[in-house]
């Protein structure tokens, strides 16, 4: 009996801890962030990269001539998610020619907020430097596409020149266009006045801002395509390269569900609503027809892909699928 005791007393302190073991809690596994965004796609010869800036959601009343229920009914189709809004991204795009590094647009940097402002750090993560971008294209002077190219009067692109239409420069910059305005609207025109201002400051100190006329067309490869409405002055950029087209379409649509399915549909922030809506229809039937690949800022990233119309009345964005 003596020697039964101990025996008893290690078995009793075993099974407490195997109990203890069991008791404890789970450990958590966090979920990690999303990885950079930035996606390489081979173009002949030429390198497209897609660079994601964020993503942010509008409000459904944004879109203008189309009820509720037709909203819905739309976003449905595509399982788009209605919870917080309609989801759009802010991409930028760099073009690598072999010999020049080329920009077209560049994010909203800190002008909206914390959920946009990637573009930068997503161009490092890429592979390529900020230095060596030589030339910008600004399809217009909204902020989600210019306040990128600079941070608190620093160009985030010292090596780079600018390339804005004259009309866009002038609506914008002019001191005379907030008096025709209605004076409901001047407080806001203005207050995106001094962000374009600000981001624009350090090229206009160094004289790299390339203002382009009507009639000034092409750039190298790179082809000024008109398409206003949304901004009197907006630009798309068409390249052609090893007998292929891309163009950067800029502002021209900014659902891939609402204004594909009906791209009548107008959004609040068209200057020229009825301009850019024929803008759209036009280059969508132009698009659809000749199967270019083309470059959105606002469609789901990386926003590079083709137009498709069955009855060239409604169409569906097919994007690119994803190479290694």
């Amino acid at each position: 009996m003596k020697n039964l005791k101990p025996l008893l007393l290690a078995l009793t302190l075993g099974t407490a801890t195997i109990t203890t073991t069991q008791a404890a809690e789970p450990t958590t596994i966090e979920s990690p962030k999303q990885v950079a965004g930035y996606y390489h796609h081979q173009f002949g010869n030429t390198q497209i990269t897609a660079l994601l800036d964020g993503t942010l959601y509008l409000n459904p009343t944004m879109f203008k001539d189309l009820s509720d229920t037709e909203k819905t009914e739309i976003l449905k189709k595509y399982y788009a998610d209605q919870a917080q809004g309609i989801q759009t991204s802010v991409n930028a795009f760099l073009i690598n020619t072999g010999n020049q590094l080329l920009m077209v647009d560049s994010g909203a940097a800190s002008c909206f907020g914390t959920h946009l402002g990637s573009i930068y750090n997503n161009l490092k993560a890429s592979g390529y430097k900020p230095e060596q971008v030589n030339e910008i294209f600004l399809t217009h002077l909204h902020p989600d596409h210019v306040c990128g190219i600079s941070n608190n009067g620093v160009a985030n692109y010292p090596n780079a020149t600018l390339h804005i239409a004259k009309t866009e420069y002038d609506y914008w910059l002019n001191p005379n266009t907030v008096k025709k305005l209605p004076k409901g609207k001047q407080a806001a025109f203005l207050g995106t006045v001094e962000k374009i201002k600000a981001a624009l400051a350090p090229y206009e100190k160094a004289k790299k801002v390339k203002v382009f006329s009507d009639k000034s067309l092409a750039f190298g490869g790179i082809e000024f395509k008109p398409s206003f409405g949304h901004t009197p002055g907006h630009y798309s950029f068409k390249l052609k390269a090893d007998g292929q087209e891309v163009v950067f379409i800029g502002d021209i649509v900014h659902s891939h569900t609402l204004q594909f399915d009906r791209p009548e549909t107008a959004i609040e922030f068209d200057t020229d609503p009825k301009a850019a809506v024929q803008t759209r229809l036009k280059h969508f039937a132009e698009y659809a027809k000749d199967g270019q690949l083309i470059a959105a800022p606002h469609l789901p990233f990386p926003g590079l892909g083709h137009i498709y119309s069955q009855d060239g009345k409604s169409y569906q964005w097919i994007p690119v699928h994803f190479k290694d």
